[in-house]
Protein backbone atom coordinates (compact mmCIF):
# COMPACT_ATOMS: atom_id res chain seq x y z
CA UNK A 1 0.00 0.00 0.00
CA UNK A 2 2.96 2.22 0.67
CA UNK A 3 3.89 2.57 -3.15
CA UNK A 4 0.89 3.06 -4.09
CA UNK A 5 0.19 6.04 -1.69
CA UNK A 6 3.79 7.14 -2.53
CA UNK A 7 2.49 7.76 -6.06
CA UNK A 8 -0.98 8.73 -5.81
CA UNK A 9 1.00 11.72 -2.90
CA UNK A 10 3.04 12.52 -5.89
CA UNK A 11 0.47 13.46 -8.26
CA UNK A 12 -1.87 14.94 -5.55
CA UNK A 13 1.33 17.01 -3.85
CA UNK A 14 2.05 18.15 -7.34
CA UNK A 15 -1.71 19.29 -7.38
CA UNK A 16 -2.65 20.89 -4.14
CA UNK A 17 0.83 22.91 -4.48
CA UNK A 18 0.23 24.08 -7.87
CA UNK A 19 -3.82 25.41 -6.30
CA UNK A 20 -2.26 26.92 -3.35
CA UNK A 21 0.27 28.94 -5.09
CA UNK A 22 -1.63 29.83 -7.81
CA UNK A 23 -4.09 30.86 -5.08
CA UNK A 24 -1.60 33.04 -3.71
CA UNK A 25 -0.48 34.90 -6.96
CA UNK A 26 -4.32 35.56 -7.41
CA UNK A 27 -5.78 37.05 -4.75
CA UNK A 28 -4.37 40.65 -4.66
CA UNK A 29 -3.99 40.97 -1.05
CA UNK A 30 -1.77 38.16 -0.94
CA UNK A 31 -0.01 38.67 -4.29
CA UNK A 32 1.94 41.85 -2.44
CA UNK A 33 3.74 39.14 -0.46
CA UNK A 34 3.95 36.59 -3.15
CA UNK A 35 7.89 36.22 -2.38
CA UNK A 36 6.99 34.95 1.45
CA UNK A 37 3.97 32.88 0.85
CA UNK A 38 4.74 30.93 -2.05
CA UNK A 39 6.82 28.27 -0.26
CA UNK A 40 4.81 27.91 2.82
CA UNK A 41 1.70 27.64 0.63
CA UNK A 42 3.45 24.85 -2.00
CA UNK A 43 4.92 23.14 1.36
CA UNK A 44 1.23 23.23 2.78
CA UNK A 45 -0.45 21.62 -0.17
CA UNK A 46 2.30 18.65 -0.30
CA UNK A 47 1.80 17.82 3.66
CA UNK A 48 -2.05 18.52 2.71
CA UNK A 49 -1.45 15.22 0.21
CA UNK A 50 -0.05 12.93 2.67
CA UNK A 51 -3.76 11.86 3.84
CA UNK A 52 -5.62 12.49 0.60
CA UNK A 53 -3.20 9.91 -0.99
CA UNK A 54 -3.32 7.47 1.98
CA UNK A 55 -7.27 7.60 2.03
CA UNK A 56 -7.34 7.31 -1.92
CA UNK A 57 -5.20 4.03 -1.97
CA UNK A 58 -7.09 2.57 0.85
CA UNK A 59 -10.07 3.08 -0.85
CA UNK A 60 -8.29 1.40 -4.13
CA UNK A 61 -7.08 -1.51 -2.30
CA UNK A 62 -10.14 -2.14 -0.93
CA UNK A 63 -11.79 -1.75 -4.46
CA UNK A 64 -9.57 -4.36 -6.00
CA UNK A 65 -10.22 -7.03 -3.52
Amino acid sequence: MFRLALIIWAMAATVLAGVFVLTVLVVPSLAAQDAQLILPAALSGAALAVPFSYLIAKRLLNLTK
